[in-house]
């Protein structure tokens, strides 16, 4: 026998609202998770762009902080060049400026230069003699012994004869007896023999060689037996000196 139950129009209203709910419950928790999901990847996806985009313009900025100091350091180079430059120009314009003035110096430059010394014979003679004039009486006797090496003639005696002077200008006597004895001995008949026969007994006289002194002034007389007024005052005059008979 069957038995069969009719529900009320209450109870199958409710059991239709509970099917309905549970298939709607069962539908929603998929797409809620999708959503959730979806909503993180998304948030993921922004944070990533977003730590992109600072990586980035800290880089920008790195770079824009080395291109400034590139261009500091370029335009300090080129302020340094272009100094450098202008110092080099104002050194070639003042050095120019310095030769111009030294040869418009030198061009007006009218005072007399030192000749240089001479070399020759005859232009040692003339500064030896030029010396003896100033009492310089080593200078005298450096051009005469630098005349006698290379003299000869006229020129060797002058010379041998100026060593006399300055020699005894320095009162070397002793060297000056020998060397005005030379200067006659060189040359006894020349007009340079008289005085140097003085010569000689004028030095010996300085040494207080009065016997000697005396036998120079013989040999002068006995060879020279007129010479000239001055040779002959001055023979007289040593003659008295040295108490010659």
């Amino acid at each position: 026998m069957k038995v069969c139950f009719k529900a009320s129009r209450h109870v199958r209203t409710g059991l239709v609202a509970l099917a309905m709910a549970t298939a709607i419950s069962s539908v929603c928790v998929p797409v809620a998770w999708a959503r959730d999901n979806a909503n993180s990847g998304t948030n993921d996806l922004i944070a990533q762009l977003l730590d992109r985009v600072s990586t980035l313009e800290q880089q920008q900025r790195d770079m824009r902080g080395e291109i400034d100091q590139l261009t500091n350091e370029l335009q300090q180079k080129t302020a340094a060049l272009s100094k450098q430059i202008a110092d080099n120009q104002f050194a070639a314009q003042a050095n120019a400026g310095a030769a111009g003035a030294s040869t418009a110096a030198a061009s007006t430059d009218t005072t007399p230069k030192e000749d240089a010394k001479p070399t020759t014979p005859d232009g040692l003679l003339a500064s030896g003699k030029a010396a003896l004039q100033k009492k310089d009486y080593a200078e005298a006797q450096s051009d005469a012994e630098s005349a006698l090496k290379n003299a000869k003639g006229a020129f060797k005696v002058d010379a041998q004869f100026l060593l006399a002077q300055s020699l005894a200008g320095q009162k070397q006597y002793r060297q000056s007896a020998v060397a005005y004895y030379d200067a006659y001995r060189q040359a006894p008949k020349s007009g340079r023999a008289p005085d140097a026969l003085l010569g000689v007994s004028a030095s010996l006289l300085a040494l207080g060689d009065k016997k000697a002194s005396c036998e120079a002034l013989s040999k002068l007389k006995a060879e020279f037996p007129t010479p000239s007024a001055r040779v002959a005052h001055a023979a007289e005059v040593y003659a008295k000196r040295g108490s010659c008979e």
